[in-house]
């Protein structure tokens, strides 16, 4: 799977070009981005493709040196289950 990165989202398209799966995270500030939206259309779901955002995004605050605030309620679990990357949480 082919994921768009966008500065503040993480998207998975169809090849016409509809969104299938978008994580989004605005920043609050220059160094803090809040992850505040999972979405995976039914059509996907169960195929573990919000733990596949995650990872991107999580390589994201990795490669930006970025923490983030997660509002999102996958999100925040996903964190709860993955401590290893409780360092990149503020």
């Amino acid at each position: 799977m082919n994921f768009t990165h966008e500065e503040n989202a993480v998207i998975l398209y169809s090849e016409e070009g509809s969104r299938l799966a978008e994580i989004t995270f605005p920043y609050i500030d220059e160094k803090i981005v809040d992850i505040n939206h999972t979405f995976v259309d039914s059509s996907l779901r169960g195929q573990g493709i919000a733990g596949r955002l995650m990872d991107e995004v999580i390589a994201e605050l990795e490669n930006r040196s970025l923490k983030a605030v997660p509002s999102c309620s996958y999100a925040a679990k996903w964190f709860e289950k993955h401590p290893e990357y409780s360092h990149l949480l503020k």
